[in-house]
């Protein structure tokens, strides 16, 4: 699985423009910071975070006082959210991370966090946390305070995307560390309501930073953790408790994981290529246990909804007849993750008519354009001179991502010419979606692990139309002789 790049810049959407770029360093109070004062081997000031830190204590202690009737704080003061923001944008610096840790801020932050009312205050506090949970030894205190980790799990119910993305891009750099991964999945096992909470922001969010970064996180928690994900798709997953005198219809109903992924790839589809990725690569994870292939035979009306979603991405937007080759280097993990999720389903949903192939004929065009780009870059990639050991690690990898998609595409494509009848061939010729040239690239392709596919596709295009299969014997008994 691709590894995925964990943003640690802070956005402040109510600083002035120059709060884009990381703030002059503090110093102490003399313009020169002594020797004693500075942090290792940086310019930043001990006692200018000492004070900056006293100061957001004190700011809450007062707030809680002048506000304590108020559901929510008013803004916090210019000057005090300048400072911690600057508080933020540091702390991606290693020893500024280090010393915050010897300065308890963790602790700290966990303070102000449970007692903030200020959905800006809580979004500054957890993006610290974030950034220095990049660094492993910052990220294995965060991770062992128990209160912090409970606290954290319990934000991913809050109504503020900010403090969501943050909450969720914190989750995501813990889970990404290797010392600290299994604490959290214990912690998130335990919790039935962060499954419930993420499939909540899936199904519902328009913010698209929110959903690609819950996307990663759902991606890569299933990806190390399969009975995680078993349990998460399973439709007797634990629905949230409620009193005993309660009626069944009065329990809220539990949201599926399958159609809040799908919601929140169709919220991404035109906004983030990218996000767009990584939810299709947890629909192929979903789909890898009888669990997940399952909930969609079980559910025709997720099934279908996730077949004509899958459909109309390869009819319209992947690797279409009017984009280059090479396209497919561009798309090839989304396209293998797609292919893969849709050959699983046509192979188990029988019965069902949305993936019938009559209804799907476009498929075979699909599936044979990528299959004849996939050769057009093998055959630039082999006369290519490769001179140096890097470029040849590149092609190495690039070369093993080709293959996969290949190896989809071909059993999703033997598998359709499997169930061709004399009358759907007919169809697809008249449509164009069945051509000579096609024809040659899936056999080429095909042969020899799908013999068996092939021959029963060239007995049904003889009765189809005997011209186009005389027109392919030549080449066709050249392949069967090669294969």
């Amino acid at each position: 699985m691709e590894k995925h790049n964990v943003d640690m810049n802070p956005k402040h959407p109510s600083s002035s423009p120059d709060m884009d770029r990381n703030p002059s360093p503090p110093s102490s109070d003399d313009e020169e910071a002594s020797p004693e004062d500075t942090i290792a081997n940086t310019v930043f000031s001990k006692h200018w975070f000492f004070s900056t830190l006293t100061k957001l204590i004190e700011t809450i202690t007062e707030k809680e006082k002048a506000e304590a009737d108020k559901e929510t704080w008013d803004d916090l003061d210019e000057d005090m959210e300048n400072d911690i923001c600057k508080v933020w944008d540091m702390s991606m610096n290693e020893e500024v991370a280090l010393f915050l840790m010897e300065f308890n801020a963790p602790e700290i932050l966990l303070g102000a966090i449970t007692r903030s009312k200020c959905s800006r205050l809580t979004e500054i506090c957890i993006g610290i946390l974030g950034n220095m949970a990049c660094f492993q030894e910052t990220c294995q205190v965060i991770s062992s305070n128990e209160a912090l980790g409970e606290v954290l799990l319990l934000l991913l119910c809050d109504t503020d995307p900010p403090t969501l993305l943050e909450t969720t891009r914190l989750l995501l750099t813990c889970v990404f560390h290797a010392e600290v991964m299994s604490t959290w999945l214990e912690r998130i096992k335990k919790r039935s309501t962060v499954r419930d909470n993420l499939c909540f922001i899936m199904s519902s969010s328009t913010n698209g930073d929110l959903l690609v970064k819950v996307g990663e996180l759902v991606d890569k928690l299933f990806d190390v953790d399969e009975d995680l994900m078993i349990d998460w798709i399973k439709p007797g997953c634990k629905e949230p408790e409620t009193p005993a005198n309660d009626t069944e219809e009065d329990k809220p109903a539990v949201l599926g994981l399958i159609p809040s992924l799908l919601e929140a790839a169709k919220q991404l589809r035109h906004e983030s290529p990218e996000g767009l990725d990584v939810y299709m690569h947890v629909l192929q994870l979903v789909t890898t246990v009888d669990e997940g292939i399952l909930s969609l035979v079980q559910s025709p009306e997720d099934g279908k909804a996730t077949w004509e979603f899958l459909y109309d991405l390869m009819c319209q937007d992947l690797c279409q007849p009017a984009d280059p080759p090479l396209i497919v280097q561009e798309q090839k993990f989304i396209l293998s993750s797609v292919l893969a999720v849709m050959s699983v389903m046509f192979t188990s949903q029988t019965g069902q008519e949305y993936t019938e192939i009559q209804n799907n004929l476009s498929l075979v065009g699909s599936l044979t354009q990528i299959l004849d780009n996939l050769e057009i870059c093998q055959r630039k990639s082999s006369n290519k001179p490769q001179d140096q050991d890097e470029a040849e690690d590149k092609g190495t990898e690039e070369d093993f991502h080709l293959n996969i998609l290949k190896e989809v595409c071909c059993e999703f494509l033997s598998n359709i010419m499997s169930q061709l009848t004399k009358e759907i061939i007919l169809e697809g010729l008249k449509l164009e979606h069945i051509s000579e040239d096609k024809c040659l690239t899936a056999i080429r392709n095909l042969l020899p692990q799908y013999a068996a596919s092939v021959k029963s596709f060239i007995v049904v295009l003889g009765e189809a139309n005997e011209s186009l299969t005389e027109a392919l014997q030549k080449e066709l008994s050249e392949l069967i002789e090669e294969s």
